[in-house]
């Protein structure tokens, strides 16, 4: 209503009693009638769907946010990682380009091994491939496995048969570090490893004979040697054991990988080592424990005196023994068949029986529990090229009980709380 230059506004106040009885609010109705027609609502009004919806789809939207930036942070750790991994193995080979093995790319591998058409074996560390540098060369193929990530084996490897040339020391031939593929490439020896002769002498088909076997023992004793005397670092290998001696065409030994192997100076007689490394039955026993001594070069020697005793007759002559009881039970049998107690061998003539008696006494002086009663590579020769093995004194036998006290004993080493050894 205007009146006199005034504005006046008026409206009418809706009766909302009824709908404040039943608990509820009021409103004029959209299309309602002058007189001020209301309806009732509810005070809280449910969420439609769209709102719903809404809710539903914001908070997926949340969840797939997060999984995201997790991923690429997960991602981004790994292959940052990675990269620091592949920079500490390139910043290596660089300080090593002056050695002779040449380096492979992934696709040069592939092309050697024909893509790894023919698999000749697999280990803890990687699976071995046959392949072919040209029609004349051919080579065995390690590709690593990725699984410790950090390329120390990869690196011990390299480091170790860089600077290695001796006759009974496998020569590395090449290696590739290509991104995440790691390779390592040696001759390939048609013969295999040690352990496809280590047999019965009655096996006709695969027995070598003592003399051989005594040529082979002496080889893999020099390269030892030259490991641990020879090289400008001394080289402890610390998997000394059948499957890693080669055979070429000639049966001479050929000690290889050396993916566990330290290196030290050679007036350092004491190594720090943070596990037990090896295979087991030819582990040394202050490998595991300080109870039994100082880790030093003794530890080889330990390994070659199992394998020493292996080689005499091969674990089917004393049936069947577990890796546990091996190295008490083995050299048990061992001392009965120098004492004449085993007749499970059989002797051909009397030169074969002094080359047995020899290698017997110099594997159980190699394998004294205790690293200082242990002879060093250099005494194991001189034993080895005796002329007269009557001279060599066969070394106490500390199994000399029932078999009953054996197994107390190898109990007793399997559960006692040793000292653990720390880097």
């Amino acid at each position: 209503m205007v009146n006199d230059n005034q504005l006046v506004l008026t409206w009418s106040k809706p009766n909302c009693s009824k709908c404040e009885e039943e608990g509820k609010m009021c409103k004029l109705k959209n299309n309602g009638t002058e007189d001020g027609e209301i309806e009732c609502f509810d005070r809280h009004h449910k969420p439609t769907k769209k709102i719903l919806l809404y809710v539903t789809v914001g908070f997926v939207g949340l969840v797939l946010v997060t999984l995201i930036l997790t991923a690429c942070l997960h991602f981004y750790t790994y292959f940052k990682l990675k990269g620091e991994d592949e920079t500490r193995i390139e910043k290596f080979l660089e300080d090593y380009r002056t050695l002779n093995p040449a380096r492979f790319s992934y696709t040069d591998i592939k092309r050697i091994t024909n893509s790894f058409r023919e698999k000749l074996g697999e280990g803890a560390h990687g699976a071995v491939f046959k392949g072919k540098l040209s029609n004349e060369i051919l080579v065995a193929v390690k590709m690593l496995n990725n699984a410790e990530g950090d390329g120390k084996e990869f690196i011990n490897e390299v480091k170790a048969m860089g600077k290695v040339h001796h006759i009974n020391v496998v020569r590395l031939v090449g290696f590739c570090a290509d991104g995440c593929y790691r390779a390592l490439v040696y001759n390939f020896f048609p013969n295999g490893s040690l352990q496809n002769f280590i047999t019965k002498p009655d096996d006709i088909d695969r027995f070598l004979g003592w003399e051989k076997l005594q040529q082979i023992a002496l080889g893999i004793a020099k390269g030892i040697e030259y490991l641990h005397m020879s090289c400008d670092q001394r080289i402890l290998h610390f998997d000394i054991n059948p499957h890693n001696v080669l055979l070429d065409d000639k049966f001479v030994p050929k000690i290889t990988d050396f993916g566990l192997a330290k290196l030290c100076p050679k007036n350092q007689s004491v190594v720090s080592v943070t596990a037990a490394r090896g295979t087991l039955g030819y582990i040394a026993p202050e490998v595991f424990s300080r109870n039994f001594g100082n880790v030093s070069y003794k530890a080889d020697i330990y390994s070659y005196g199992m394998l020493l005793l292996e080689m005499i007759g091969g674990r089917k002559n004393i049936g069947q023994l577990s890796e546990e009881n091996f190295q008490i039970l083995y050299p048990e049998w061992i001392h009965n068949l120098l004492e004449g107690q085993d007749m499970q061998m059989t002797i051909e003539g009397e030169e074969d029986d002094k080359i047995l008696k020899k290698l017997a006494i110099v594997g159980l002086w190699c394998i004294q529990w205790h690293p200082i009663n242990r002879p060093s590579i250099k005494v194991v020769l001189q034993m080895l090229e005796a002329l007269e093995e009557e001279k060599l004194i066969v070394p106490p036998n500390p199994f000399n009980s029932t078999i009953s006290r054996v197994v107390e004993t190898q109990t007793k080493f399997s559960t006692l709380e040793l000292e653990a050894i720390h880097e």
